[in-house]
């Protein structure tokens, strides 16, 4: 199993992280940036991976009210998810 988060010197690769059911809650990439000695307000890029597309509205609206500006780079794709009723996994680089 890979650790939620790899650090190198200046930056923190956070692992893919998810949420089933509901597309609304918040993952908890804000505590494993935290244990990384990062924070969301570091993060560089986001990259999001949604089972249904149709889930971006709901998403973004939480990616809005959730993060602090100005806002990161991101890339929102649809992806299979692993069947496991998962609707939403978020990574993210961050500087250290």
């Amino acid at each position: 199993m890979s650790p939620p988060a790899t650090k190198i010197p200046g930056l923190v690769f956070c692992a893919g992280q998810t949420a089933t059911g509901d597309i609304k809650p918040a993952t908890n990439l804000k505590e494993v940036l935290e244990l990384a000695g990062s924070s969301l307000d570091k993060v560089v890029k986001y990259n999001v991976y949604l089972a249904d597309m149709k889930d971006f509205a709901a998403m973004n609206e939480v990616y809005i009210d959730f993060l602090p500006k100005p806002m990161p780079s991101r890339s929102c794709l649809q992806a299979v998810p692993p069947g496991d009723g998962t609707v939403i996994e978020i990574e993210c680089i961050a500087q250290a």
